[in-house]
């Protein structure tokens, strides 16, 4: 694989070697630009999943490529900043990506990915969980690699309403970005759906807040007065780490469940001796329940030393697998051919599992999703969970308070 790192967004082609041997040399390859953070706090789901990006186009070009074609992969830092997310996107695409990926997330991918619908190209997000990471916020040639975040927050109120017999909760929502609001959405409607179940009290903050002790103090009140069982944290690390910390500090040990965002245990020194605290997955770094994921993970260890640290590296894998099934298909890489295969995409089986896609929806809604609880700092799998049930698209979108 041929990867390029773009030096400044505002340099040239010639700068990129992306015009080497001229147009004939560029019909030759397939360009996939990556428009992601490599430094800031969304390094931390961005930077492996760029990683198992790059080894599966090293793959994938060991067996004869694509079309007959190489893959040429150019990467690029967007510092965890929207501004030269869209820079940087708009620069890839000027350079004829025919696939850009981008960030992790809808507010801080969607300003490559919104330089890509507009040149009537392909984005992938890496692992956005919010639905506007597609066809409502962006256009109909993106996607997201991800689940929505409702069904994460609908996978551990169920799983806490049916195996562990949970009723009451407590939210605690981190209104930074759009992703912690949708996880908690998704809680909110399945509390609703169950009987008997009630949500004692719903607090806010920003995820960047060093203290939450205002916040703290009103969940201890309605802890103290109610009959609060367990504790629902929408939050991004490092905010989500940083208010588990003081929850534990505050000598609440009440169980928590958190989102896909604190997948894996890179971040558990910051809570020392945690325990009762569940979070939903697609995939395990170590002990997968499917050989294909395990397999994966060796391949990742085997070229970066070691293997993933979240979920987010496993993503894109399952996507890229449509992605190239749908170009072989079509026979092209032309947007518009590959997109109108890949919407007719029912029960598709990939990497990380089967999954569907729709005209309508470019996210994954009803997928089973990984259980899983962390004690001494690791994670260990608990069960498969499915909620049986599509998300109503008041929810979705969240269209209803």
């Amino acid at each position: 694989m041929k990867t390029a790192t773009l030096k400044s967004v505002l340099a040239g082609a010639s700068a990129l070697g992306l015009i080497a041997g001229g147009p004939a040399a560029a019909q030759e390859e397939i360009v996939v630009g990556m428009a992601v953070a490599q430094t800031g706090w969304m390094e931390a789901y961005d930077g492996e999943g760029a990683k198992m990006a790059q080894l599966y186009f090293e793959k994938l070009n060991a067996e004869g490529g694509l079309l007959g074609k190489q893959i040429k992969v150019l990467l690029a830092d967007t510092k965890t900043d929207r501004v030269e997310g869209a820079k940087i996107g708009q620069s890839m695409i000027q350079q004829g990506a025919d696939l850009l990926l981008v960030s992790a997330d809808y507010d801080y991918g969607a300003p490559a990915a919104l330089q890509a619908q507009k040149a009537g190209v392909i984005s992938f997000f890496l692992g956005a969980s919010d639905p506007k990471a597609g066809v409502l916020g962006v256009g109909p040639f993106s996607f997201t690699s991800a689940n929505a975040a409702q069904l994460e927050g609908a996978t551990m109120a169920d799983w806490g309403y049916e195996e562990k017999g949970f009723r009451n909760g407590y939210s605690l929502v981190d209104e930074s970005i759009e992703y912690n609001k949708s996880i908690c959405a998704g809680y909110d409607w399945i509390m609703a759906e169950k009987p008997d179940a009630t949500i004692v009290g719903t607090d806010t903050f920003k995820g960047l807040d060093p203290v939450i002790s205002t916040q703290i103090t009103r969940m201890s009140d309605a802890i103290a007065s109610g009959d609060v069982d367990h504790i629902m944290l929408c939050s991004t690390n490092p905010g989500a780490a940083s208010a588990l910390r003081q929850i534990r500090a505050a000598g609440i040990d009440l169980p928590v469940f958190g989102g896909t965002s604190m997948d894996g245990s890179y971040w558990t020194e910051a809570v020392p001796g945690l325990k009762d605290f569940y979070v939903p997955s697609n995939a395990l770094t170590a002990d997968d329940p499917r050989e294909s994921v395990n397999e994966v993970t060796a391949a990742y260890a085997e070229k970066y030393g070691a293997g993933p640290a979240s979920q987010y590296a496993y993503l894109i894998y399952g996507q890229l697998d449509m992605w190239v099934a749908a170009v072989k298909e079509a026979g092209t890489t032309d947007a518009s051919a590959v997109v109108e295969v890949m919407n007719g995409f029912d029960s598709f089986e990939t990497t990380v599992g089967l999954r569907k896609l729709t005209p309508e929806l470019h996210i994954q809604t009803e997928i089973p999703m990984l259980v899983t609880s962390y004690a001494d700092g690791e994670q260990t799998l608990v069960t498969e969970w499915d909620v049986g049930m599509p998300i109503p698209r008041e929810v979705l979108y969240r269209l209803a308070k």
